[in-house]
């Protein structure tokens, strides 16, 4: 069902090489999202440098991306800010759903945080 019923995120200061303006906040995101064109393709699953993908915190996946055979997955996403690559942190659900992965995003617990893409 996932893999049919998503929402694309292909903005392009989503990505963890943006660098300018960090303002946006994930506030508003709940359901399934699939990163697709200058977006990315996947969350990145180490820690980017903060003030990245036009947010103050960047969001990323701290524990690997599921196999097919997985099924839907529970993971922690982190947000990178100070000196903390998981200063704040929740669980999300992530499947992948053969040639690209989707995740089930819920509001970011502060602003500005947000969920980023990379290649």
């Amino acid at each position: 069902m996932e893999c049919t019923s998503y929402s694309s995120l292909t903005s392009g200061d989503r990505k963890t090489t943006y660098t300018s303006n960090p303002n946006q906040c994930d506030r508003n995101l709940k359901g399934w999202y699939r990163f697709q064109g200058a977006a990315g393709t996947r969350m990145p699953t180490s820690c980017p440098p903060k003030n990245r993908c036009n947010a103050l915190a960047t969001g990323w996946l701290n524990g690997g991306h599921p196999a097919v055979a997985d099924g839907k997955v529970s993971r922690q996403v982190c947000f990178h800010w100070s000196s903390n690559c998981c200063n704040w942190s929740g669980n999300i659900e992530v499947r992948n759903c053969g040639s690209f992965y989707v995740y089930h995003f819920n509001s970011t617990p502060a602003c500005t945080l947000r969920y980023c893409g990379s290649d």
